[in-house]
């Protein structure tokens, strides 16, 4: 059956403008302009206080603006013991919950139709790699899930049982999302990262969706931007890629001059000297996390040059921060930049993510700081990100940003997601 509030939104047109009503005041969201059209049209889609958990106390809109005392309240209650166990989800309640996938939409108001042409006719692709934290996983789906696009969700071998299940029953409620065909047991900083997205990319080139950019995310993932937006900005790269790809750091360089292999679940070196890389091809540093176009996929898949230098990769150490950065400057591959150092891209002017690493952060007006210190906490030295984050993180030009965590601060994705699902809605009426 429906929520009793679809029924009256539908059935009591009264009702309906009451409702309405009670959402103006969440029209002043961060650079959002109330547009009267909006009420009739997608309001049903947007998000209200009766969808929200214990995250509703707070104010979305002064935390977004970088409101001091509205940063503060939500910290303060993202550290207590009662606030964090109410807003976790149990693995379980997804299971239950898909049993009726109408419904399951239906209450968190997935978007099932495209919001503009433009939309429509840019369907984009993603891979989605997961291990744990099912929550975190459903709202990134539901904040970047468009009919349009596919969708490849890879959970790791290792993962707890009611992982997989719960990942497995959401993914089965859309005909645009699907678990990979090929799942690995993912090893940090092992060829398995890689493989996990390879396996992906393989699966989403031969779907019949004729996809126009590939884009992989993980479970603790959030976009910066609508889907209208990320379609906006692919189009201004005009067929080109966008991702991290620099000069390997001297530092580094051993991870890719010895050769290392899984023991015990765990990277090491073996004690071997490796081979210099297929046809002298120069070695690029980057990260795991990428925006490329189909043509980039196609090279992975068929090129000969670049599938001697996938092989030549398997025993590196964190091949996935050399790997892509390295074909994205190899001649011939669509999108890709010449590897001459001056078209050297970083992590902070290439679109694909955002991430605060610990030793990059500083305070306001430092000289050496790349960007202002982390307002959540750090974990292997990336920032997951607080609530007192977001306004910075709006203010940025990348895709997405990495690390979220409902665990940690629930606030910083719920402020996100609604400030996101509003702004979609209102370009959506507009369009």
């Amino acid at each position: 059956m429906w929520p009793l509030r679809y029924a009256c939104r539908l059935l009591k047109p009264i009702c309906i403008l009451c409702c309405l009503l009670l959402m103006l005041s969440l029209l002043t969201d961060h650079k959002i302009r109330w547009d009267p059209t909006y009420i009739l049209r997608y309001s049903w889609l947007d998000y209200d206080d009766a969808d929200a958990g214990p995250e509703k106390v707070c104010n979305c809109s002064a935390i977004l603006q970088g409101d001091g005392e509205a940063v503060d309240q939500a910290k303060l209650l993202a550290i207590t013991k009662d606030f964090r166990k109410r807003v976790q989800i149990p693995d379980e309640y997804y299971i239950s919950a898909t049993k009726d996938c109408w419904e399951f939409k239906s209450s968190k108001k997935y978007l099932t139709f495209p919001l503009s042409k433009e939309e429509e006719d840019f369907p984009l692709a993603y891979s989605i790699v997961v291990h744990h934290k099912v929550q975190n996983f459903e709202r990134l789906l539901r904040a970047i899930y468009a009919p349009q696009n596919l969708y490849c969700v890879h959970v790791d071998n290792k993962s707890e049982p009611s992982v997989l299940s719960a990942i497995s029953a959401i993914s089965s409620c859309f005909p645009n999302v699907f678990m990979v065909s090929e799942a690995v047991t993912v090893v940090y900083a092992g060829w398995s990262r890689v493989q996990a997205d390879l396996n992906c990319m393989a699966d989403l080139y031969n779907a019949d969706t004729k996809w126009k950019y590939f884009i992989n995310l993980c479970g603790q993932d959030f976009p910066l931007k609508t889907n209208l937006e990320i379609v906006r900005a692919l189009r201004s790269l005009k067929g080109g890629n966008s991702l991290e790809s620099e000069k390997l750091p001297e530092e580094k360089r051993w991870r890719v001059e010895k050769s290392h292999q899984v023991v015990d679940g765990h990277i090491q070196a073996i004690g071997k000297k490796k081979e210099p890389p297929p046809f002298n091809l120069p070695i690029l540093s980057g990260n795991a996390y990428i925006v490329v176009n189909r043509g980039y996929i196609r090279s992975l898949l068929e090129d000969e040059k670049i599938k001697a230098l996938i092989e030549w990769a398997k025993d590196t150490y964190s091949p996935d921060e050399v790997i892509w950065a390295t074909i994205q400057r190899v001649p011939g591959v669509p999108g890709s930049t010449w590897p001459n150092s001056k078209y050297d891209m970083t992590d902070i002017n290439a679109i694909a993510r955002l991430v605060k690493w610990e030793w990059h952060e500083g305070s306001l007006g430092s000289m050496a700081a790349v960007y202002p210190k982390c307002h959540g906490n750090h974990v292997r030295a990336i920032c997951v990100y607080g609530a007192g984050d977001l306004q910075w993180l709006l203010a940025q030009h990348h895709l997405f940003a990495n690390k979220f965590d409902v665990d940690m601060d629930p606030f910083a994705i719920y402020c996100l997601e609604r400030y996101l699902r509003k702004k979609a809605l209102l370009a959506g009426n507009q369009g």
